[in-house]
């Protein structure tokens, strides 16, 4: 097997892996038209500065030792199967990068053998990398489970980030998919990393010099929608990862039925996006907003609202704390605001350190006023003009691509309404959004029961992942949204 083939199946084996995005498109300018794109393994990470960054994304082998039931590279999967030489890929890194094709080499690979063999080949790719071609681009380096410590130890000190994926949201799931491996196989290497990096930081304090573990850190990955944890207990995990190991990211991928098994949704499941999407966003308000996960979720609302993203169903949630005094607010305050982030927020600070703000300062500050408006004052007063009504409020914190699901969910197509919908989604998403904002809903406020939906609203089976709401109480006091 020559190597463009090797690259063929290898590249497209390493496709699921969502440390980083991958295009995953082939094609080429017609006449007149400039560029092209590869499906050979050229995915696209993004730098702490924004910069966008080229990487070659590809298994050092697809053979696997292991029965994992959610993996396409399974043992006992029919699948092509190819391995690279360590000499073989590190040579193909270098001929992609002197073409300007990559910046960088992203680099995991099934368990061929052992843990510790496959780390070994691992580590043979990274050292003719650096050592004899001398190359300082970007590597990402998968560590392997059940490796031994010292082997990655070594690979961290010749890659600049590591990774362990944890794969599965709880230990039951692990040890109903994936038998062969431990929930201490994963998390021991993840806990041997981060104290690794811990101690690598304290000798560059001491000694200059001193050579760098994994310097852009350590990040994981778990499947969502192959096991049926809630998004409650994903976000649980996620945020204690961040503060046991100091992980620097947790990426979700939404499983994709790739293989035929009982023990997994059917082949024609549609991978849950829009449920990895919601992750992701409480994700960044873990990291950057000062949010706990308890805060997002709870036991009585253990999935994310389908339409409206975590910060504004917070802050509807919690509509006692607001509207805020934009000239008075702190800064954790503002945070949390929907429409501010993190620059805008600073950008606050310092404008009203020199005058007091108006809403039109506001605006030139790149707020977004579409749905911070609800949710401020500026002198005491609500925002001249604006409209209040439950269908405004709640169209205007979504996307426009968020506005047409909810319409065409909801059955509001023609008519922007709460009440169009005659669908128990629509129903119970009326009663979620109206409850959120203290508004009265009528004869839906007393459908407690799915047995006391309309006749015609029983066709469908009920949501088990949009549970009801706490009880609100419900009054005609619009206070909260002045």
């Amino acid at each position: 097997m020559d190597v463009m083939e090797k690259l063929r199946i290898l590249s497209d084996a390493a496709k699921y892996d969502a440390a980083c995005t991958s295009s995953g498109v082939d094609k080429t300018a017609g006449r007149g038209g400039m560029g092209s794109a590869a499906a050979s393994g050229i995915c696209h990470s993004f730098a702490g500065d924004g910069r966008c960054i080229s990487l070659l994304k590809v298994l050092l082998t697809n053979v696997c030792v292991y029965n994992c039931a959610y993996c396409v590279n399974r043992c006992s999967n029919d699948v092509p199967r190819a391995s690279f030489s360590p000499r073989e890929l590190a040579e193909l890194t270098m001929q992609f990068y002197r073409r300007n094709y990559i910046e960088g080499l992203f680099l995991s690979s099934g368990v061929a053998g052992s843990p510790d063999a496959t780390c070994e080949r691992m580590l043979e790719v990274l050292r003719i990398l650096r050592q004899e071609y001398r190359f300082s681009g970007y590597i990402h380096a998968k560590a392997i489970p059940g490796a031994d410590p010292v082997l990655i130890s070594r690979l961290g000190f010749l890659a600049d980030r590591l990774s362990v994926n944890i794969e599965m949201p709880s230990g039951q799931s692990l040890a109903r998919l994936a038998p062969d491996k431990t929930k201490r196989a994963i998390l021991g290497p993840m806990g041997h990393i981060g104290q690794q990096i811990q101690a690598s930081r304290q000798e560059l304090v001491q000694y200059h010099h001193a050579p760098r573990f994994a310097p852009a850190g350590q990040s994981t990955q778990m499947i969502i929608g192959a096991s049926g944890e809630s998004d409650y207990q994903i976000l649980q995990l996620s945020e204690g990862l961040y503060q046991r190991y100091a992980l620097k990211r947790v990426f979700f991928s939404a499983y994709v039925p790739v293989v035929e098994s009982p023990l997994l949704p059917g082949p024609d499941t549609p991978p849950p996006l829009w449920r990895e999407h919601r992750l992701y966003q409480a994700d960044w308000l873990l990291r950057f907003y000062g949010f706990a996960a308890n805060e997002l979720l709870d036991a009585q609302h253990t999935a994310f609202h389908p339409y409206v993203d975590p910060k504004c169903h917070w802050a509807l949630r919690h509509s006692g704390q607001f509207p805020l005094e934009v000239n008075r607010a702190s800064y954790e305050e503002l945070l949390r605001v929907p429409g501010i982030g993190v620059k805008s927020a600073w950008r606050i600070l310092r404008a009203r350190r020199a005058c007091r703000l108006t809403w039109d300062a506001l605006e030139r500050i790149g707020i977004v006023m579409k749905r911070a408006q609800y949710f401020l004052l500026c002198g005491g007063r609500r925002r001249p003009g604006l409209a209040d009504a439950r269908e405004t409020v709640l169209l205007n914190l979504m996307s426009k691509r968020e506005q047409a699901l909810y319409r065409v969910q909801t059955g509001a197509v023609q008519q922007q309404s709460l009440f169009a919908s005659e669908s128990p989604a629509g129903l119970l998403l009326a009663r979620e959004e109206l409850a959120c904002l203290q508004l009265p809903v009528g004869p839906i406020a007393m459908m407690e029961r799915w047995e006391d939906f309309p006749a015609v609203c029983l066709k469908a089976t009920p949501p088990k992942s949009f549970p009801w709401p706490s009880a609100v109480p419900l009054t005609r006091s619009r206070a909260s949204l002045r």
